[in-house]
């Protein structure tokens, strides 16, 4: 049985609403569950998604981490919240990622990502990302002291990956995939604007070309394999009169992860969640949660646990 977990941010909510949550997707079944419905008093009400919503997802053995906008909460596998945790640089996170003993976090506010340590329960590992003449400059710091980096989201850092060879890092503004290996940040791949979870894969770069209504794989060799992102008739829609700068655009393509080594899903608003086949070229199956508008999927990744009985 293959079940994935995903998030969504309910861009446009009011106080009182939910702003999201989290999902479990029985692919086989074809059945959904949501064991938590985000909804807090303390939500920073600007903007676009802002502070609504919860974002990445990761685990850690028996530990289930899910990352909102400033804080990052610990789940066990039934979905009791064990823990959260907080730090003065988190701000606007959106991916994360468990490699060895640490967690990787996207802070989007402060141009910067964040490692926290599983062991001890600490932020204790920050990197600073600038633009140069020549690309992207890394600039180590650490986030339990004062002497940090100044708020900032120049290049709206969205995502982070790790793997043996190095952390990779890529975001709106990046101008493609980087690489830090710990002691340099190179270019690993130009990407196009406004794309979300590039990310190695296989031979080539798996992401969400965001821009082009697209999810993309682009080998080393051999043709790009190209799907669309799916997209409804618009009188299926709901909450679709609120003004446009504050809700999710549909066919937005953003969470994306790897089921098999040719299958891989990948997320859209409103929040859908598809299965597409890198090798046959097919788009396997697409399941919808919600056809509002503004509920827009996030993090997404494969369940590794089993599920919980849904309702």
């Amino acid at each position: 049985m293959t079940t994935l977990i995903a998030t969504s941010v309910v861009r446009g909510s009011q106080q009182g609403e939910s702003h999201g949550g989290i999902y479990l997707v029985d692919i086989d079944q074809q059945m959904v569950f949501q064991p938590v419905d985000w909804d807090t008093a303390d939500i920073d009400w600007q903007g676009r998604g802002w502070d609504r919503g919860l974002r990445g997802i990761a685990f850690d053995g028996e530990r289930v981490f899910v990352a909102a906008s400033d804080e990052l909460f610990e789940y066990d596998s039934e979905f009791n919240q064990v823990a959260s945790y907080r730090n003065r640089y988190l701000k606007h996170c959106h991916e994360i990622v468990v490699y060895k003993r640490r967690l990787y976090l996207t802070s989007t506010g402060f141009d910067s990502l964040l490692g926290f340590d599983l062991d001890n329960n600490k932020f204790t590992w920050g990197l600073k990302l600038a633009r140069e003449r020549k690309g992207l400059r890394a600039q180590p710091f650490h986030p339990e002291r004062n002497r940090g980096p100044q708020p900032g989201n120049t290049l709206h850092i969205n995502n982070v990956f790790a793997n043996s060879r190095a952390l990779y890092v890529s975001g709106l503004r990046t101008d493609g995939l980087h690489a830090y290996t710990g002691r340099y940040i190179r270019p690993v791949a130009s990407l196009p604007q406004g794309t979300h979870n590039a990310r190695p894969h296989r031979d080539g770069i798996l992401f969400n070309d965001t821009e082009k209504n697209a999810v993309r794989f682009l080998p080393v060799e051999g043709p790009q394999r190209i799907f669309a992102v799916p997209e409804y008739d618009t009188e299926l829609l709901t909450h679709t009169g609120l003004d446009d700068s504050r809700v999710a655009r549909q066919a937005f393509g953003r969470g994306l992860c790897a089921i098999t080594d040719s299958t891989i899903a990948a997320g859209s608003s409103p929040s859908t969640i598809t299965l597409h086949d890198l090798d046959t070229m097919k788009t396997i199956l697409s399941i919808n949660l919600s056809l509002d508008i503004r509920n827009a999927i996030h993090g997404l990744e494969v369940w590794p646990f089993a599920s919980p009985v849904s309702a």
